[in-house]
């Protein structure tokens, strides 16, 4: 399949992303896509393509499925992307501080798990001395 392709089958989609159809056509339901029909076969466009390639990098990024549609959704509406990029940057601050905050639990869980560890060690050392 050649990216300057006009259209794509959920097959070369699935194929080019590492993802299952499943996945296209849960995009699909949730509006993210909308591919043309040729009978029972979907034809994705590309800006289906596009479209299916910025849900997964929000995916990727922790992003909800209500921001990713506010995000694609965007690009719909104005010729003007200050607003979209603004929203974007917007979105993906919050998403860092979320992170840095869950880097941060995560960091005293395991200054927690290390000092019962040593806790546990210093018992079972004074049981074999006693």
């Amino acid at each position: 399949m050649s990216q300057t392709a006009s259209t794509f089958a959920i097959s070369d989609l699935a194929r080019e992303f590492g993802i299952t159809p499943r996945t296209i056509r849960f995009w699909e339901d949730q509006g993210i896509l909308a591919p043309e029909r040729e009978g029972n076969k979907r034809v994705f466009t590309r800006r289906d393509r596009a479209r299916l390639k910025m849900a997964l990098r929000g995916k990727r990024l922790g992003l909800s499925l209500a921001e990713i549609k506010d995000l694609i959704g965007m690009y719909n509406s104005t010729e003007d992307e200050t607003p979209q990029l603004l929203e974007c940057l917007r979105i993906m601050e919050k998403r860092r501080a979320a992170l840095v905050q869950q880097r941060e639990d995560i960091e005293a869980m395991l200054a927690e798990i290390g000092q019962f560890e040593s806790q546990c060690q210093q018992e079972l050392v004074r049981r074999q001395e006693a």
